[in-house]
């Protein structure tokens, strides 16, 4: 990795220390991956009905989240992707564990970069990335999904935020803080300031879905 990538993505794998890598077959499986699968597959599913087309994941970590999405909505063609080969060694044994032909091969993406033609895509999603990454990368999720995605297309954030300049919880504060104080670069956003974001590259207002341990799915459209 370049030093360029470094600053772009953080020195380190966004992959929490409870991850473990306990299959024989090289899948790396994470806790708490599995804890919030549920209540992300539940915001999704009112979002994806009726759609079909192309998605793209920013930062697909383990591979868990993207390997049992295209197992649940057939309709959409999976496209998983990460900034580091340990996770695209792991997302590729969970597309070959899946079998799910609607689920393709990783491809190694630095966010904060120009992005490869992909096609029109129908939905841009990234989970628990921005805060544990420079601006930079949400810039370039911003950016970048505007320019990919189709007319009515989704780009679409889960993690935690602050509101209004507040973190919603002491423990997202505490949390705020051990992470600037690993990297100053990192920390938790403000909505406002990925919706400004958003609104400046003609994406729409955010629709935003409570979640558990006070995250947010966060829902920008194209025009």
């Amino acid at each position: 990795m370049t030093g360029e990538q470094d600053r772009a993505q953080g020195q380190e794998p966004h992959l929490s220390t409870d991850d473990i890598g306990s299959e024989m077959d090289g899948r790396l499986t994470s806790p708490s991956a599995g804890r919030n699968a549920g209540p992300i597959l539940d915001a999704l599913k009112p979002l994806l009905a009726g759609r079909s087309g192309l998605v793209l994941e920013v930062g697909s970590g383990t591979g868990q989240h993207v390997a049992g999405w295209a197992g649940l909505f057939s309709t959409l063609e999976w496209q998983p992707s990460d900034p580091f080969e340990q996770q695209l060694d792991s997302i590729r044994a969970w597309v070959a564990q899946s079998g799910y032909q609607n689920l393709r091969p990783p491809i190694w993406l630095d966010a904060a970069e120009d992005w490869p033609l992909l096609g029109p895509l129908e939905m841009v999603i990234s989970l628990n990335v921005i805060h544990i990454t420079p601006w930079v990368v949400t810039k370039g999720i911003v950016r970048g999904a505007a320019n990919a995605l189709s007319p009515g297309g989704l780009l679409v954030f889960y993690g935690p935020f602050k509101e209004d300049g507040a973190h919603t919880g002491g423990g997202n504060a505490r949390f705020d803080a051990s992470l600037r104080a690993q990297d100053p670069a990192w920390g938790i956003r403000d909505l406002g300031d990925v919706a400004a974001l958003a609104a400046d590259a003609g994406l729409s207002e955010p629709a935003v879905t409570m979640m558990p341990s006070n995250n947010r799915l966060v829902a920008f459209t194209k025009s």
